[in-house]
């Protein structure tokens, strides 16, 4: 494989960002070498260089959490490059699901992640919180008929801010119509990686196609 264009550092090392191909959630940095930047694009399994032990290594090798690596990508400067990872279980050696975790303000929260995964997890955070008032949870408690009602009657005010109102309320209407399809994922005992990954699967297949393949089924 021709690395040429990567720019190594003094030790031959590259700085190496993993990502959550669907999340978009950083999991982890560390640094590679041509060998684990070779043997990541053989087998799809991240593989790092590390500078303690001065020695290649597997992520995943002992602990099983490896990563599935889709995708591997040069920065602008050639100097750093980016896996595009399906991660299996945490990503950090601590157990955390990234290694980032700690805010620089010291504020505690979950793991760094965008704002639909924060989302769906503090979703599924209200479905575990027995005995607190919540929307989230009064919606939950009352099953999939209340919720599916209620995604009729959002994306009905959807379709109509579409059609004369204003963007900002086209937006807000949007956002309540994800939020309440979210609780359905959550009662139906899915998960918004499944939605994600099933939109990965779509990329690149027209959309008539699709609906001529599900109309077949």
């Amino acid at each position: 494989m021709d690395f040429s264009a990567l720019k190594w550092d003094a030790a031959g090392l590259v700085t190496v960002v993993v990502q959550d191909r669907m999340t978009g959630a950083v999991r982890m940095v560390a640094h590679a070498n041509e060998e684990a930047l070779t043997r990541t694009l053989e087998t799809r399994d991240a593989h790092f260089f590390s500078r303690s032990r001065g020695a290649l290594w597997k992520k995943g090798e002992s602990s099983g959490n490896v990563l599935r690596v889709a995708e591997v990508w040069l920065d602008c400067d050639a100097d750093a490059v980016l896996y595009l990872a399906d991660p299996a279980g945490p990503s950090c050696h601590t157990g955390a699901e990234s290694c980032f975790f700690t805010r620089v303000d010291g504020a505690s929260a979950a793991p760094a992640s965008p704002q639909l995964a924060r989302l769906w997890a503090e979703l599924e955070a209200r479905r575990g919180a027995a005995g607190t008032k919540s929307y989230t949870r009064s919606l939950l408690d009352a099953g999939t008929a209340k919720i599916g009602a209620k995604v009729r009657e959002e994306a009905d005010e959807l379709a109509r801010a579409l059609e004369g109102e204003s963007s900002e309320r086209v937006v807000a209407e949007c956002a309540d119509v994800v939020y309440h399809a979210l609780v359905g994922l959550l009662a139906r005992g899915a998960t918004l990686r499944d939605v994600e990954v099933e939109l990965a699967r779509r990329a690149g297949v027209s959309g008539l196609a699709e609906k001529a393949a599900r109309a077949a089924d």
